[in-house]
């Protein structure tokens, strides 16, 4: 069966280079990626799935399903395809897309001896406000029984961690006055920014180590000689854990409210975007995929080395088994983010990504669905890391 997932796979190469090719040609960002999402639906529709344009109401989101009819599990392969703004697809989301498709092809040749339902979902955003988020919150997952995608990175890494993040902005109003002949008359609600940042860098001893405050100032008021009517910052929270980050993020929020006090503004602050939860792995899933991909060829899969920064699929992985490992494109050198990153997506070694990736994956789920064990083992490890 899995020499057919192979086999499936490559006679499908070509097109989903093609794929890889367009998406890298045509970036676009989060909640824009209409090209994309188009093309991606069309090869599912192409080849025997049944396809939902504009999923849980976001327009660029999908739902691909192919069911073979028999009883098994639902296993859900997620794509990725918004680009960064300047750089396009500086974090590999077009060969992401692309082996998200090819795993669901490769998985339909033999699904329909094995039983069970394949799940694409083109997930829009990841990068700002991810769709996920939603989608978990519309229950999107509520019938999935395991949740599967692959990041293209330097070197191939295990799944891991991600950091829990809460985006928030800091609205400052004040009083406006002429900066030298009345500076009595205004409030200054650029001060209470300053006082605002100055408090989270005395925060920052007092929080384990682990914890990230990073923060920009969007608006400082309209010219020198005005004292600041108006003041706004944005601040990204992070934390290994959810719950560690909701409790620095109040620690945060008390000292906004002690700036405004200080410098006698008013604050209000909002969410900006999304509020992404930790990645839990799980490690049972996680296994069966790294054998697999040692098996494809893969000389070396290395620890995740830490959870440097934040996913939208940790809130899938609150809800359902999911793994989100990272399949090596053959460079050490490479830095995510940069236009080289996007351009080696393009190289051999990105097309071999590709390949090994998609049929990873396809793989994985086949050991999955055909094994009873292994279901069981994978959502009592879920159940025990949910209770915890």
């Amino acid at each position: 069966m899995k020499e057919t997932i192979k086999k499936k796979i490559s006679e499908k190469l070509a097109e989903l280079e093609k794929i890889n090719q367009y998406l890298f040609d045509f970036p676009e960002e989060g909640y824009q990626e209409y090209k994309a999402s188009k093309i991606l639906r069309e090869t599912l529709m192409n080849n025997g799935f049944e396809v939902e344009k504009g999923a849980y109401g976001i327009e660029t989101a999908f739902k691909g399903v192919y069911n073979s009819g028999k009883k098994g599990p639902t296993v859900a392969f997620l794509c990725e395809y918004d680009a960064l703004p300047d750089i396009g697809h500086g974090c590999g989301h077009n060969l992401i897309a692309s082996v998200g498709v090819g795993a669901a092809l490769g998985l339909k040749s033999v699904i329909d001896d094995t039983g069970g339902t394949i799940v694409v979902l083109g997930t829009p955003a990841e990068e700002t406000s991810g769709a996920k988020v939603e989608m978990v919150r519309q229950g999107a997952f509520d019938d999935i029984s395991f949740v599967m995608m692959a990041h293209p990175s330097a070197l191939s890494e295990e799944s891991g961690t991600s950091l829990a993040l809460n985006a928030i902005e800091f609205d400052y109003r004040g009083k406006p006055a002429h900066a030298a002949h009345s500076p009595h008359k205004g409030i200054n609600a650029l001060d209470s920014v300053i006082f605002l940042f100055n408090g989270i860098n005395a925060l920052r001893q007092h929080v384990p180590s682990s914890i990230r405050m990073h923060g920009i100032i969007t608006n400082g008021g309209a010219a020198a000689n005005i004292v600041p009517e108006h003041a706004v910052a944005q601040f990204y929270v992070r934390a290994p854990k959810k719950e560690l980050r909701d409790e620095v993020t109040e620690k945060v929020i008390a000292i906004a409210e002690g700036a405004a006090k200080m410098a006698g503004s008013k604050m209000t602050y909002k969410y900006y975007e999304e509020p992404y939860d930790d990645l839990r792995t799980n490690q049972t899933l996680s296994k069966v995929f790294n054998l697999n991909l040692l098996d494809l060829g893969e000389a070396q899969i290395f620890q995740n080395a830490s959870s440097r920064g934040s996913l939208d699929i940790g809130n899938v992985s609150q809800v359902v088994p999911t793994i989100h490992p990272w399949i090596g494109m053959g460079d050490e050198t490479l830095v995510p983010h940069t236009r080289e990153f996007a351009e080696h997506t393009l190289t051999q070694k990105g097309k071999e990504a590709l390949y090994k990736g998609a049929c990873a994956l396809a793989m994985t789920a086949y050991d999955v669905i055909v094994s009873k064990d292994l279901q069981n083992e994978i959502h009592e490890e879920f159940e025990q890391k949910i209770k915890s």
